[in-house]
């Protein structure tokens, strides 16, 4: 496993120029393929302008996957980052996804109950209120996605032994 700080210089300016291209792509793909008209490409039978529109969203995409790759691989930082700031110990076990879970519920509250009280503040009310809903909303989205690394995690290993074990008899059955 790298370290952090390596893998966050690696892939956070991947990602983003990835996502800069890639928005580039697509504005090419809306800005150049009306300026060549209604030309044909001869022996294809295909307009010119549909086929450029094709392969810049293509190249886009292409951006988009490698984005989302770095993306990904960042998310699983940062949640580490953020459950190691919340007091949590980094051990795969449903206890953690339990008490993942209840920090879900906990947040779920607290942003019900500061909600109203945010909401009588004057002229900045509905703002701090909508501010609230979604710092709970993310919170509560990184606390999910632990919980879906641990279960993964904790069915890959359960997979592993038994495709140990399922390897051992296989070779002791072939050992007679």
């Amino acid at each position: 496993m790298k370290p952090v700080g390596l893998e966050i210089r690696r892939r956070f300016p991947r990602l983003t120029m990835s996502l800069v291209m890639a928005i580039i792509f697509w504005i090419v793909s809306i800005i150049v393929p009306p300026t060549i008209g209604d030309l044909v490409i001869p022996g294809l039978d295909l307009r010119a302008d549909f086929l450029l529109w094709i392969t810049t969203i293509v190249i886009a995409a292409l951006f988009l996957i490698r984005a989302l790759s770095d993306a990904m691989v960042l998310g699983d930082v940062v949640t580490d980052i953020f459950v190691k700031r919340l007091g949590i110990k980094q051990k795969v076990s449903p206890k953690r996804a339990f008490r993942d879970f209840m920090y879900i519920i906990v947040v779920i509250l607290v942003a019900a109950a500061v909600s109203p009280i945010l909401g009588e503040i004057g002229n900045l009310g509905s703002t701090l209120k909508n501010i609230t809903t979604y710092v709970a909303l993310g919170i509560i989205l990184v606390l999910i996605y632990d919980i879906g690394r641990i279960i993964y995690r904790i069915i890959e290993q359960r997979a592993q032994s038994i495709a140990d074990s399922l390897a051992r008899m296989a070779e002791k059955t072939g050992e007679k």
